[in-house]
C-alpha cells in the first residue's frame, strides 16, 4: 500500500525511478494494520534533521514486513573530470538501497544493500564497488548491532545535549572524513609552507558539509578569527598573508592531507544507523580509486594512486574481478573511444617491443584462461614475452573493429587466439588515466596533429593539493617528452621521478626530478630517444624535419582517425607549479615534486613527423592558445 492507504501491486511498485510517493509517513486506514520499530522511526528523523527530508524515503511492504530504505548519498562535491572518469552523474545523488525488518529493524535479519544511480544505468561498475564496501561493512556493524544498544547510544546522547539544539547539528557535521565522535573540530593541518605563506599557525575547519562551511584561525598573536558558514572567501587580515585562499581549496588542502587515512574510520552512532552508513559512504566515494575494488585493501603504487579505480595485482582479486564482469565494459570501450583503445595498443605494443621491456613494461598483465577459469594464462609471476607478443600480433586494427559487429570481431580474435580478445580487454581495463579524444575545434592548432588527446592522470588526493599549490605560486605550462614504449607504464603508474633508477634512459645531468622545457624542440628531441636511439637530434635538425614532411606529398588523408604507423613519436603538454622547487637551467626544467606536475594534453606525431619545433609555452599567443583549450576542457567544474 502507499502512504494515502492505496493499494498497489508488486508489479505496479517494482523500478528504481518511481516517484516520490514513497517518502517518509504511513497514513490511511491501512496504517493501523502495520508496526514500525520506533528506533526505525528516530533514525529517519535523524538523516532528516543532519541532512535534508528528501535525504531519505521509504517503501513499506507490510504484507511481508519488509522496508526499503532509499538514502541519498550527495556526490556533487566530486570535480567534474573526475566525475566523468569514473562514469558518474555528478548531479545525480547516488542512492543506497537497504531493506530492512519493518517491525524489527536492527533486530531482525541483516539487511540487503543495493548501490545504484536512477539514471546511469549503463556502466555504473563504480556501484559494484561501493556496494561491495558498503555491504561488508553493513555485516560487521550487524555483529554488534541491536535496537537496545543504539537506544543506549541515543539516551547517552540526549544526556549531553538537549534534543532538537544546535550543538547537535554542529557535531554531527563534524566528520565527513574524519569521524572521531568527540572531536571538537578536525585535526591541525600540518602543512608548514601554507602556514608560512598565510601566517596563521593553526588552521581548523571545524565544520565540513556539502552545504556549508565554517572556519576558525588563529593568528600568531593568538586572536581567533571566525567565518560564516557561506563565506566565499577566507581572507586573512591585511598584513598577515600575501594572498586570499577561497573556502574550497582550504577542504581540497585538508581532504588531501586527511582523508585517505581516515576513509576507513567508523563513523559515530549517535545518530542512529542510517546516518553512520551515510557518513561512511561520504568518506569512502572521494577515494574509491586508492583502494582495490575487490579486496578493498589500499594499493601500493610507485607514485601512490591514479585517477581510475582498478584491481590489485593479487591473484585471488584477478580471478574475482574477472568473474564480476567488470571487464564487459570493453565493448563499450572500443565503441566509444575507438581512437583511445588504438593509442593504447600502440603503447603497448611499443613497449612490449622494446629492449628494455623487462624494465618498461610495467604492469605485466594478468589475465585469466577462458577455458580454464582457475588459472592465469599471462602471469606477472611467471612472464612470457613471446606468447604475449602472439596473442597482441592477433589482436585486429581498431579500424576493422569499427567496421563490423564487435562479437563477430571476437569471433575472428578468438579463431586467431583465444587469448588476443581478454588481451585486448585488459590493455582497456588496466588504463588507469582519463584520456579523451579532443574534437578539431579544441584542439592546440600549433601542434600540427589530428592525434591530439586530453590526458589526465592524476586522483582527486593529488589534483587537490596541486590546485592549493597553484593557488599559492601560481602555474605554467611546459612540454614532457618520452618514447611512446614508455607510456604504457606512465598511464597505469603515474609520470615519476626516474632519476637515478632503472627507468633512467637519458640522464639527470641537471639533479634529479621530472624533466620538462617550455621549448617544444627540446622535448620533441627525448620523444624520439628510445629502442635505440640516444642521441638527442638539435633544433635545427628537428626543424629541416620538419619542413621536409611539411612539403611532402601526403600518401593518406591529413586528418586521419586512426593510427596508421608504428613509427610513433609522443609529447605531453603538462601543467607545473612555478614554486621555488621548479629548478629552470635555461630552457631545461627540473621539478623534483611530483606532486607539482600533472598532464594535460598528449600529442601523438607519426613517419617521423615532428610539430613546429619554434613553440614556446612563454610566449602570451601560446599561453592564450592553451588557455582558451583547457578552460572548456578541465577547468569546467
Amino acid at each position: 500500500m502507499d502512504i494515502k492507504g492505496q493499494c498497489w501491486t508488486d508489479e505496479e511498485s517494482d523500478g528504481e525511478n518511481e516517484p516520490e510517493q514513497f517518502l517518509y509517513g504511513i497514513q490511511g486506514s491501512c496504517a493501523a494494520d502495520l508496526y514500525r520499530h520506533p528506533q526505525l522511526d528516530a533514525d529517519i528523523e535523524a538523516v532528516k534533521d543532519i541532512y535534508t527530508d528528501s535525504a531519505v524515503s521509504v517503501r513499506e511492504y507490510g504484507t511481508i514486513d519488509d522496508v526499503d530504505i532509499d538514502l541519498q548519498i550527495n556526490i556533487s562535491f566530486l570535480d567534474e573530470e573526475v566525475a566523468t572518469a569514473w562514469k558518474v552523474i555528478r548531479t545525480e545523488p547516488i542512492v543506497l538501497r537497504l531493506r530492512f525488518s519493518l517491525s524489527q529493524y536492527l533486530d531482525g535479519p541483516e539487511p540487503s544493500v543495493d548501490v545504484f544511480q536512477p539514471s546511469n544505468k549503463e556502466g555504473f561498475s563504480l556501484g559494484l564497488q561501493l556496494k561491495k564496501i558498503l555491504s561488508t561493512f553493513t555485516s560487521q556493524q550487524w555483529k554488534h548491532l541491536s535496537n537496545e544498544f543504539l537506544k543506549a547510544q541515543q539516551e547517552k546522547r540526549h544526556s549531553w545535549f538537549k534534543a532538537g539544539g544546535t550543538i547537535k547539528k554542529f557535531r554531527a557535521g563534524l566528520s565527513i572524513f574524519s569521524p572521531i565522535p568527540k572531536s571538537p573540530s578536525f585535526p591541525l593541518i600540518q602543512d608548514t609552507v601554507l602556514k608560512g605563506k598565510l601566517n596563521v599557525p593553526e588552521l581548523r575547519v571545524t565544520r565540513l558539509m556539502n552545504r556549508s562551511i565554517s572556519c576558525t584561525m588563529k593568528n600568531p598573536k593568538g586572536e581567533l578569527f571566525s567565518y560564516p558558514p557561506n563565506s566565499q572567501t577566507v581572507a586573512v587580515p591585511a598584513g598577515r598573508a600575501p594572498a586570499q585562499i577561497t573556502t574550497r581549496q582550504l577542504i581540497e588542502l585538508f581532504f588531501s592531507s586527511q582523508a585517505g587515512g581516515h576513509c576507513k574510520n567508523i563513523p559515530t552512532l549517535e545518530y542512529g544507523f542510517l546516518v553512520q552508513i551515510m557518513k561512511y559512504s561520504e568518506q569512502r566515494i572521494p577515494t574509491l580509486n586508492e583502494y582495490c575494488v575487490v579486496c578493498d585493501e589500499q594499493h601500493v603504487f610507485q607514485n601512490g594512486s591514479m585517477l581510475k579505480p582498478a584491481v590489485c595485482t593479487r591473484e585471488l582479486c584477478v580471478f574475482s574481478f574477472y568473474t564480476l564482469g567488470v571487464m564487459s565494459g570493453a565493448a563499450e570501450e572500443v565503441a566509444t573511444g575507438a581512437e583511445v583503445v588504438d593509442l593504447l595498443v600502440a603503447m603497448c605494443r611499443a613497449a612490449l617491443e622494446s629492449p628494455r621491456k623487462s624494465i618498461i613494461f610495467e604492469p605485466y598483465p594478468s589475465v585469466v584462461d577462458p577455458n580454464d577459469p582457475k588459472t592465469l594464462a599471462f602471469n606477472p609471476k611467471k612472464k612470457n614475452y613471446e606468447r604475449l607478443q602472439k596473442a597482441l600480433d592477433s589482436v585486429m586494427s581498431i579500424r576493422e573493429m569499427t567496421q563490423g559487429s564487435y562479437l563477430e570481431i571476437k569471433k575472428q580474435m578468438d579463431k586467431l587466439d583465444p587469448l588476443a580478445h581478454p588481451l585486448l580487454q585488459w590493455i582497456i581495463s588496466s588504463n588507469r588515466s582519463h584520456i579523451v579524444k579532443l574534437p578539431l575545434s579544441r584542439q592546440l592548432k600549433f601542434m600540427h596533429t589530428s592525434h591530439q588527446f586530453l590526458l589526465l592522470s592524476s586522483p582527486p588526493a593529488k589534483e587537490a593539493r596541486f590546485r592549493t599549490a597553484k593557488k599559492l605560486y601560481g602555474s605554467t605550462f611546459a612540454f614532457h617528452g618520452s618514447h611512446i614504449e614508455n607510456w604504457h607504464s606512465v598511464l597505469r603508474n603515474g609520470l615519476v621521478n626516474a632519476s637515478y633508477t632503472k627507468l633512467q634512459l637519458h640522464g639527470a645531468a641537471y639533479g634529479k626530478g621530472i624533466y620538462l622545457s617550455p621549448i617544444s624542440s627540446i622535448s620533441f628531441g627525448y620523444s624520439g630517444m628510445g629502442k635505440g636511439q640516444h642521441r638527442m637530434p638539435t633544433k635545427d635538425e628537428l626543424v629541416q624535419r620538419y619542413n621536409r614532411m611539411n612539403t611532402m606529398p601526403q600518401s593518406r588523408p591529413i586528418q586521419s582517425r586512426f593510427l596508421q604507423s608504428r613509427n610513433l613519436n609522443c609529447i605531453a603538454l603538462c601543467e607545473v607549479i612555478t614554486s621555488k622547487d621548479l629548478q629552470k637551467h635555461g630552457n631545461i626544467w627540473v621539478c623534483p615534486v611530483s606532486d607539482h606536475v600533472c598532464t594535460r594534453f598528449f600529442f601523438v606525431y607519426e613517419d617521423g613527423q615532428v610539430g613546429d619545433a619554434n613553440i614556446n609555452t612563454q610566449e602570451p599567443k601560446i599561453q592564450k592558445e592553451i588557455m582558451r583549450v583547457i578552460g572548456t576542457q578541465i577547468y569546467s567544474s
